[in-house]
């Protein structure tokens, strides 16, 4: 399984219970950026990209109502923007 960040847990806990509710030959997680300050539920992925602090970051998918999911990078965005 390969998700975009690693952030509470609970989507990947809840996306794991599910597939091995199909009960797979194996099963590996994959995650490109791990914000372990933030998790709510134990669980680590198996594999991952980049270990960042707790910054809202954006590009590459990652977006922010909407906006910056072009970017061709990832990038914080800055706490202006988002605590309004």
């Amino acid at each position: 399984m390969l998700d975009d960040i690693l952030d509470t847990g609970r989507t990947l806990k809840a996306t794991i219970e599910r597939l091995e509710g199909l009960n797979p030959k194996s099963l590996k997680t994959c995650v490109l950026l791990d914000k372990p300050a933030r998790r709510v539920v134990d669980i680590s992925a198996d594999y991952i990209g980049f270990m960042i602090p707790d910054y809202f970051v954006v590009g590459y998918g990652l977006d922010y109502a909407e906006k910056y999911r072009n970017l061709p990078f990832i990038g914080v965005l800055k706490k202006e923007i988002y605590e309004k």
